[in-house]
């Protein structure tokens, strides 16, 4: 047998959207369970994102450090933001990210991988993209407000991040399935078996 997801939709028999916000909302499904009976399942609709793991020559990752309200702390990520765009291409959506949160540009693109956040609770899809030969970006600096206008801004070993996240240091989601991933990658078939950067994502089609 396959170790492979697989698209699948039950049934759903009602619906209803008790919370909508500027970004993302609430839904309440009524769903056909395979015995015939019914239950709600509530989750939160959200438009994707994109995440950047980006490689310096010496082997560094570029990870800005912020506050995230809900979880009360200050965490080190890689570069990430939403899909702001239905149908936007997810690897521009990716090198603009780069670009406003750390004023680099990259010159190779390949997709990392793709994960599903939470999705026992969100639909959330998220394409990480490993990028390479880095410079930094012509022009102004794009100017940040609300939680990133503090954010801190480092290179860090690879291999530190791994440490970080074995030890239950570092926290969040895009940056722990990155650094692991690359990780793998590295150890395995390398970088060039990776999928290029306008790879298709079914959980969000976009137009090349």
């Amino acid at each position: 047998m396959a170790i492979k997801d697989t698209p699948e939709e039950w049934a759903v028999i009602a619906t209803t959207t008790p919370f909508t916000g500027n970004k993302t909302s609430v839904r309440t499904d009524e769903v056909v369970m395979p015995d015939g009976s019914s239950v709600t399942r509530d989750y939160q609709v959200h438009p994707g994102s994109v995440a950047v793991l980006a490689l310096d020559d010496e082997g560094r990752v570029l990870v800005l450090r912020q506050y995230r309200h809900p979880v009360r702390h200050r965490l080190w990520e890689i570069p990430a933001g939403l899909l702001d765009v239905p149908g936007e291409n997810p690897l521009h959506a990716a090198q603009r990210e780069l670009y406003e949160e750390a004023h680099v540009k990259a010159e190779d693109w390949r997709v990392l991988t793709d994960v599903y956040t939470t999705p026992g609770g969100c639909d959330e899809a998220v394409r990480i993209f490993l990028a390479r030969d880095l410079s930094e970006a012509e022009g102004e600096r794009f100017e940040v407000s609300e939680e990133e206008a503090d954010m801190e801004l480092a290179r860090v070993p690879l291999e530190e991040l791994v440490r970080g996240v074995l030890a239950g240091e570092l926290h969040n989601n895009c940056l722990v399935v990155g650094v692991l991933s690359l990780t793998a990658v590295q150890a395995g078939a390398g970088v060039d078996a990776l999928r290029p950067a306008e790879a298709p994502w079914p959980a969000r089609p976009f137009a090349s």
